[in-house]
């Protein structure tokens, strides 16, 4: 017996049946008044038979070309699937019969990045094998695969599973068909995706719901970095707010609105050891936006390559200005696993360092431990290109994440960073207060430097010197300044290089700067 759950999708393919025949149908019909006359005239006068084929011919053709712009109506041109009208009109279908099914939304993350870098035509190709693999995958299941334009398919699940972690199960499922690697012109390419489900009718009552709720959970598995993620009631409220952001922010950076500010790094002697630069920006017209919500919607919403091009390129810039005046100091700049994974990031940076005539090593790059998770092998050669231009690294927010020693090892990094929410409680917490004081020891037995974030008071000063800690940063130093404010901050202090930093015993403890 044929499984019920085929009979939404055989529904649809009836439903193209049933065109197909009405265009059949009308061709006929066109023909049919011609076929009395055609009898009287081959009795009569057989020899002007022939002058009938050419309005048939036209109606055959009439018939032929509406038949082709159906079919191309509901057809993607590049993969052959289904395309959104297609996936619309089943899910309607589906909606209107109360069958259950679940819409996988699945869309390729940086795929614009790979079009850049091979070219539209090997980016179509990839596209045609991301459709393949997941038609082939859904073809046991009786499920409709469709591409809904640019990076994004769909996938419309008849009897989805009810249990949540058997429909995130299936979701993955889908992801990691895309995720196998793919050979592509002796390149191995790895293509990442984020990927939202909406269940009709749990969900959404029709297609046009499914469709939307399905994407909103998308946009939570981007922001939330999770990959796959469920719908859920109340997620859509701020979505409008959400875009509003977003449009602004790309227009911000666009017209050059989002500020950078620096916070010193110091050694306990007082001593200038580098800055962090740190993003800021204010939203015309509603005042400043939290750095965590726009570093966050930029991440999830793929403009992050763009903001990171635009902190480095004002860092650089400024580095440029400050060893005009004769100020030589080190700035950080965050960036993301996204950046480090992007195909030529390293000789990007080169470029602009090389570009504003600044050296390598007064650049350095902060990275996390979440790099470590994503694509180890991966970073670890771009880190490697970075350092053999002379890029310093730091890993920031150590502490945080799932680092092992095996994989802390393969990093090419000069400095660890002890993340803020040890060194802010480890007055208080004696549990805190050990992880600083391992990974002080931890750091300086594989050679690293070690800066503690979140310095606000002089008992964590002068504990943070008594374990060994190399240098410090936080609001008990200097809050980040504006580049101006920051350059008169250093014209009154000594500034001293990262590695004169590792070579130097430690000092007794001084006054605070």
């Amino acid at each position: 017996m044929e499984r019920t759950s085929r009979s939404g999708l055989g529904a649809d393919r009836a439903g193209f049946a049933v065109k197909a025949a009405v265009f059949l149908g009308v061709g006929f019909a066109g023909a049919a008044p011609l076929v009395p006359l055609a009898q009287v005239v081959g009795l009569h006068a057989p020899q002007l038979l022939p002058l009938f084929g050419v309005p048939i011919a036209v109606l055959f053709a009439a018939w032929w070309f509406g038949r082709q712009r159906l079919r191309e109506g509901v057809t993607d041109r590049l993969t052959g699937l289904p395309n959104r009208a297609a996936l619309h009109l089943a899910a309607g279908q589906a909606a209107a019969a109360r069958a259950r099914h679940a819409l996988v939304l699945i869309d390729l993350d940086r795929f614009r990045s790979l079009n850049d870098t091979l070219g539209h035509l090997a980016g179509d190709r990839l596209l045609v094998q991301v459709a393949q693999r997941l038609q082939s995958l859904a073809v046991d299941t009786g499920a409709l695969v469709a591409r809904l334009g640019g990076d994004e398919f769909a996938v419309l699940v008849p009897e989805p599973p009810e249990e949540p972690g058997a429909l995130l199960r299936l979701a993955r499922g889908f992801a990691a068909e895309v995720a196998v690697p793919i050979q592509f012109g002796g390149l191995q390419l790895i293509l990442e995706s984020s990927t939202g489900v909406a269940v009709l009718p749990d969900h959404a009552p029709d297609a046009e719901s499914l469709l939307r709720r399905a994407d909103i959970a998308m946009v939570h598995a981007q922001r939330s970095r999770a990959g796959v993620a469920v719908y859920q009631a109340g997620q859509e409220e701020d979505t409008p707010l959400r875009l509003g952001l977003l449009g602004d922010l790309r227009r911000a950076l666009d017209q050059g609105e989002v500020e950078i500010h620096y916070q010193p790094k110091v050694a306990f002697d007082g001593s200038v050891v580098g800055l962090e630069a740190l993003v800021r920006w204010s939203r015309a017209g509603r005042g400043p936006v939290s750095p965590e919500e726009f570093v966050g919607l930029a991440e999830s919403s793929g403009l992050m390559p763009q903001l990171t091009d635009y902190v480095l390129e004002a860092a650089v810039s400024q580095l440029a200005r400050w060893r005009e005046q004769g100020i030589v100091v080190q700035v950080a700049v965050n960036v993301s696993p996204r950046d480090v994974l992007r195909t030529g990031f390293a000789t990007g940076v080169a470029e602009r360092l090389a570009r504003h005539g600044v050296p390598a090593d007064a650049l350095q790059l902060e990275i996390t431990e979440r790099l470590l998770l994503e694509d180890g092998a991966r970073a670890a050669e771009t880190l490697e290109e970075l350092r053999g231009h002379g890029v310093g690294m730091s890993l920031d927010d150590f502490g945080t994440g799932y680092s092992s020693l095996v994989r802390l090892r393969r990093l090419p990094v000069g400095e660890l960073k002890i993340d803020r929410s040890f060194v802010s409680r480890m007055v208080a917490d004696d549990h805190d207060a050990a992880v600083v004081r391992c990974s002080v020891q931890l750091a300086h037995s594989l050679g690293l430097t070690v800066v503690a974030e979140g310095v606000e008071d002089d008992e964590t000063w002068e504990r943070l010197h008594r374990m060994g800690c190399d240098a410090v940063q936080g609001w008990l130093v200097s809050a980040a300044l504006p580049a101006e404010a920051a350059t008169a901050w250093l014209r009154t202090r000594t500034v001293e290089s990262p590695e004169t930093l590792r070579k130097t015993p430690a000092r007794p403890v001084p006054p605070r700067p």
